[in-house]
């Protein structure tokens, strides 16, 4: 069923006070998404190359549990290790044929890290431990049943948004610009593990930034807080290009203070506080579209690492985004969408229980003149699912 309203609310950017937060790279929540969904791409090449299809699989349980290091001014040593753990459900065998799961898994993480954290070596400063086990008979089932789209795995509800308001694009631009090539090569003294915090009180953005400094590269307290003033400069000026707001102020790592040697700067080893301080988990990171808008609604799913095929989790996380991007774009007269999928459990994932449309209209514009094109739009994505669950196996779209 497909349903059409108009929303009664007011637009997110209509609010006195707007909060919205990113986690970036380094941060453990992100990379425990980013992790474990890198393990569910090359699962799913592996079982495709192998089988013909995607077979069974769950893998998000996962956990990243902190080292220990001990820091210094001008370097410092690992004690202890991360441990990844990697947990849920993967299909080990088929039709006679044994997949290695345990090595794609491990492999998959390594490759990760190695291209998304400069100075973690996964074969060094990571363990890995899996405790997979093989899914139960009815949800593997549900690969081995005939026809092209596979039932839901499970009755969810998921919902996505469009557009991004001024302070969403704000606070995901910075992130990404702080764990950019071109700023690392700029300034490498910065970490990965990166936290933006946005806070607009009517049209006054306040940040907040978390971002740690690299030991190697500071050699005395007064080294630190001159990078960290170096930073906080190419933050600002960084801003300078949005100009949705009266005025704005960032901060940055304010938990600093003066005067306190190593106990008063955010200094990191490998540059992520899972080396010592902060375990991470699946779920607890970002949304499919990169942020935490406490102003939005939000689904209870994780979307990382569920199986692309018939884990709704992930699917209509996702798919809902998309589909209000394309109702936004191209279909005039609206403000602001949010789309609805609710999944039942063995139902085909292209035919929903149910999939709401909340449009916000523009002055002048009338339901009834979107309905049609709104409608048109719901039901081709759902009619091409298949070559999006494709997509999504091959990795193409981000989780987090």
């Amino acid at each position: 069923m497909i349903v059409v309203e108009e929303f009664k609310g007011i637009s997110v950017t209509g609010h006195r006070v707007e909060i919205v937060e990113r986690k970036g790279t380094g941060h453990p929540d992100f990379m425990c998404d980013a992790l474990m969904e890198a393990i569910s791409v090359a699962l799913s090449r592996e079982y495709q190359k192998t089988f013909g299809t995607i077979l069974h699989h769950n893998i998000d349980k996962g956990l990243l549990a902190a080292g220990k290091t001990v820091i210094d001014f001008g370097g410092g040593k690992l004690i202890k290790p991360m441990e990844l753990i990697i947990g849920d459900r993967a299909t080990f065998m088929a039709g006679g044929k044994k997949i290695p799961v345990r090595e794609i898994a491990i492999n998959a993480a390594r490759e990760w890290i190695r291209q998304n954290l400069r100075f973690v070596d996964p074969d060094v400063h990571v363990r890995y431990r899996t405790v997979l086990a093989p899914g139960s008979e009815e949800l593997t089932d549900i690969f081995l049943r005939p026809g092209e789209v596979h039932g839901a795995n499970d009755t969810s509800a998921l919902i996505g948004y469009y557009p991004l308001s001024p302070t969403e694009e704000v606070v995901l631009g910075l992130e990404r610009y702080l764990n950019s090539k071109v700023f690392k090569e700029k300034y490498p003294e910065t970490g990965e593990d990166i936290k933006v915090m946005g806070l607009r009180t009517g049209d006054h953005l306040d940040l907040t930034v978390a971002m740690p400094l690299i030991s190697a590269f500071v050699k005395s307290e007064d080294t630190y807080f001159r990078i960290k003033e170096i930073a906080l400069q190419a933050i600002r000026k960084f801003l300078r290009r949005y100009r949705s707001f009266r005025d704005s102020t960032v901060n940055l790592n304010t938990l600093d203070q003066k005067g306190r040697g190593l106990g008063g700067i955010y200094l990191t080893l490998l540059g992520t506080s899972a080396e010592g301080a902060d375990s991470g988990q699946v779920g607890r990171g970002n949304r499919v579209n990169g942020l935490i808008s406490v102003n939005r609604p939000m689904g209870t799913e994780a979307a990382a690492v569920k199986n692309p095929v018939s884990h709704v989790g992930k699917i209509y996380n996702l798919l809902a985004h998309k589909t209000a991007e394309k109702i936004c774009k191209q279909i005039d007269g609206i403000q602001e969408v949010y789309v609805l999928l609710l999944s039942r459990i063995g139902s085909p994932i292209n035919e929903p229980h149910m999939a709401t449309a909340q449009v916000l209209l523009r002055k002048g514009v009338r339901l009834k003149d979107v309905v049609p094109d709104v409608t048109a739009i719901i039901e081709k994505e759902l009619s091409t699912i298949s070559g999006f669950c494709d997509r999504l196996a091959r990795g193409t779209y981000p989780v987090c």
